[in-house]
């Protein structure tokens, strides 16, 4: 079992890869909008460009770390 001992090299590139992705994601919501405040505008707005490779990027590479995951179990 070769890829045994190459996953868990693969979870910590993919793991660090998904860090990067969610912390240069940014946010459009203020915190006014998590007490209660008028933040209409900012649960709506249309992704565009790099943020929305950002954002499937980030989706890609969480299903892809939770496969290997899976993966992992499965092989011990």
């Amino acid at each position: 079992m070769a890829i045994a001992g190459v996953l868990p090299y693969i979870q910590i590139v993919l793991s660090l890869v998904l860090i990067a992705s969610i912390l240069l994601q940014q946010t459009g919501a203020s915190m006014g909008g998590a007490f209660g405040g008028d933040n209409f505008t900012a649960g709506y707005h249309t992704r565009r460009g790099f943020e929305r490779t950002l954002f499937y990027a980030s989706i890609t590479t969480g299903v892809l770390l939770a496969l290997s995951s899976f993966l992992a179990l499965v092989l011990r």
